[in-house]
């Protein structure tokens, strides 16, 4: 057991030194050692998280102690490691497909200079170490140090290719939209620090009869702003489609598998709480769900390949919030997974097709990329089916669970929820057919170049293409097979409390469930058989966008929007301090002092003017002065 403890430090820490090695070392390494550290350190990870995760299976949790990190009389918050259900099964998802988009990234930036190369490296392995960090630290604050790591290497990695401005901007629009989100995590954690005394899991989910309502539904909804800016959430979601000026392999290891899941991560491990405060998990279950529909609505319209599949990890995102809303912790760390396969999949496919293309990433200008790149397209095609919820793929088992817990709650939730489902069956085969169906639209330069990707790119795709296939199998439903559901039983002990204190809803009857099932599936079936018909003969046409198609195309405004209340008012604001306040106000007062001295020190200099006929005339004119003074006042 002692030895779990012993040598779980090691998940962690070996990225953290691939990180030095290669940071320190870019200008002396090579290219192939600098992709064999990087890719590595990870592998090295991912064998230990087996290990561990082979342990914890028994049921057994433990909690690592290494230093004290606060240490005052009042407050003791240790550098401690925790590892139970939860962060093992999140452990294999980061360590597991960061390593094969480590093994992409090293045929897909082999154009980089080799400094280049080696920094990009070290920043991916800095970021594994900062979500590693985030999910094994035992108490909140450790887990901040992950979150706000996490935030930094997501800008590191969008603005990597930094002298391109338009790349720069998305960098810092993660940045900045990501802190106000902390910002309410970092209250949270003061809140609960305030009132439970300390920030350990244990300690604070063991003295909730410490905390009022009042405590519960503040600190929750503090917590949930922080995940609203990691998860890209209404209102804070427009960072995430533009923080797709990054290399592709980041999009599909930051942006699609692992750090935008670190919000729902939180609430999973804080889901006492959540439960005890139903007002909030109501508020999680709305904002999940218009998040969904609003980026799936989005999706439709949109012709570059990345910013499909952005929105499509937002809008799936928000499917993982409703589940966390209706209570499905389960449902939605097992779509956390599931997602994670399906589209590290698809955005990997997507930069297989790019790098075939030579840089492009407009659909208009593919089609017909099935002959030249048959690996890429057939994986890709087992994507669009996963996340569409065909079965027996995995995005079935996870989404219907999902979506039966919000059928539990209200069928208003389930509604809303199945129509998104559609929508997504329809934008994934909209881009499936665009990209690889047809006959090609692009320049005759680049159908010259078209071939399939090398090894390094297409072996990543089959695993992901696997784990896409079989990966819901460990969460089948009652309804099919009676104990099917491996992950439940698994995560059990994480959510036990909840289980107990939620409100009983009474189980659906089999025929209810494969009623909501068949729903679902059929009508996703019918979305993407039509989204193939009307777009497996695409032609490019000229013709612009009009009514509600236009409205799609161009995000709903919501950036426009933001940019005429938020950003143009702050902007005119600073520039009001900058040139009036700052300039003229504070500025125009110091050096006015200044100047009133200069002026006044030459005006008295004129006194001293060498004539002995002045000096004597002033003497008489001061002894007079003096008389007067003396005489009448």
């Amino acid at each position: 057991m002692n030895n779990v403890l012993q040598i779980v430090w090691l998940i962690p820490f070996l990225p953290l030194l691939g990180f030095l090695i290669n940071g320190l070392g870019r200008k002396q390494l090579s290219k192939t050692l600098t992709g064999i550290i990087g890719s590595g350190v990870i592998l090295a990870s991912f064998a230990i998280s087996l290990w561990v995760f082979f342990n914890v299976k028994s049921g057994n949790t433990h909690v690592a102690h290494y230093f004290n990190f606060i240490d005052i009389p009042s407050l003791k918050i240790g550098f401690d490691f925790q590892v139970d259900q939860l962060s093992s099964l999140f452990l294999l998802i980061i360590t597991g497909v960061g390593f094969l988009i480590h093994v992409y990234s090293t045929a897909y930036m082999h154009d980089e200079e080799s400094k280049d190369f080696a920094k990009y490296f070290a920043y991916l392995n800095l970021f594994v170490f900062s979500m590693l960090l985030l999910v094994m630290g035992a108490n909140y604050v450790i887990m901040f140090i992950g979150w706000e790591g996490v935030g930094l290497c997501s800008y590191l990695l969008i603005g990597f290719w930094f002298k391109n401005t338009a790349y720069n901007n998305a960098a810092k629009k993660a940045f900045v939209m990501n802190r106000i989100g902390d910002l309410g995590f970092l209250l949270a954690v003061f809140w609960i620090i305030a009132k439970t005394g300390s920030a350990d899991y244990h300690t604070v989910f063991a003295s909730l009869k410490n905390l009022n309502n009042t405590d519960i539904a503040g600190i929750t909804l503090l917590l949930f702003v922080g995940a609203t800016g990691k998860s890209a959430q209404i209102p804070l979601y427009t960072w995430l489609p533009d923080a797709m000026a990054g290399p592709t392999p980041v999009s599909a290891l930051i942006h699609a598998a692992t750090m935008v899941t670190a919000g729902i991560y939180m609430i999973a491990r804080s889901n006492i709480l959540y439960t005890m405060a139903p007002a909030t998990q109501h508020v999680i279950a709305v904002i999940g769900l218009a998040t969904a529909v609003l980026a799936a609505t989005i999706a439709l319209k949109q012709n570059d390949i990345k910013k499909v599949l952005a929105y499509s990890t937002v809008s799936q995102l928000g499917y993982m919030f409703l589940g966390l809303g209706v209570g499905a912790y389960t449902g939605a760390v097992f779509h956390v997974m599931t997602h994670a396969f399906f589209k590290a999949l698809m955005f990997l496919g997507a930069g297989s097709v790019i790098h075939a293309m030579g840089g492009e990433q407009d659909m208009r200008n593919m089609g017909g990329l099935k002959k030249y790149m048959g690996i890429t397209q057939l994986t890709f095609l087992i994507g669009c089916l996963a996340i569409a919820g065909m079965p027996p793929f995995s995005g079935f088992f996870s989404k219907d669970e999902i979506l039966a817990h919000a059928y539990e709650e209200s069928p208003v939730l389930w509604g809303v929820g199945v129509l998104t489902a559609f929508m997504t069956a329809f934008y994934m085969f909209r881009l499936y057919a665009m990209t690889f169906t047809g006959k090609f639209r692009g320049t005759h330069e680049q159908g010259h170049h078209l071939h399939e990707s090398p090894k390094a790119i297409t072996i990543p795709l089959i695993v992901l293409a696997i784990l896409s296939i079989i990966g819901g199998w460990i969460g089948i439903p009652e309804v099919f097979m009676q104990g099917g559901h491996k992950l439940e039983a698994f995560l059990e002990p994480i959510f036990a409390g909840s289980n107990a204190i939620a409100k009983e809803h009474s189980p659906l009857s089999h025929s209810m469930e494969y009623t909501l099932m068949a729903v679902s599936v059929i009508g996703a079936l019918i979305a993407l058989l039509f989204a193939w018909n009307k777009f497996s003969k695409y032609e490019k046409t000229d013709a612009e966008e009009t009514g509600l198609g236009k409205v799609l195309a161009n995000k709903w405004y919501v950036d426009e929007l933001y940019e005429a209340i938020i950003v143009k008012p702050l902007q005119g604001l600073a520039s009001f301090f900058n040139n009036i306040m700052e300039k003229k106000g504070i500025d125009g007062f110091v050096n006015g002092i200044g100047k009133a001295v200069n002026y006044g020190s030459r005006q008295v200099r004129l006194l001293q003017s060498g004539h002995v006929g002045s000096y004597v005339l002033l003497m008489v004119i001061g002894i007079l002065i003096l008389f007067i003074v003396q005489l009448f006042l």
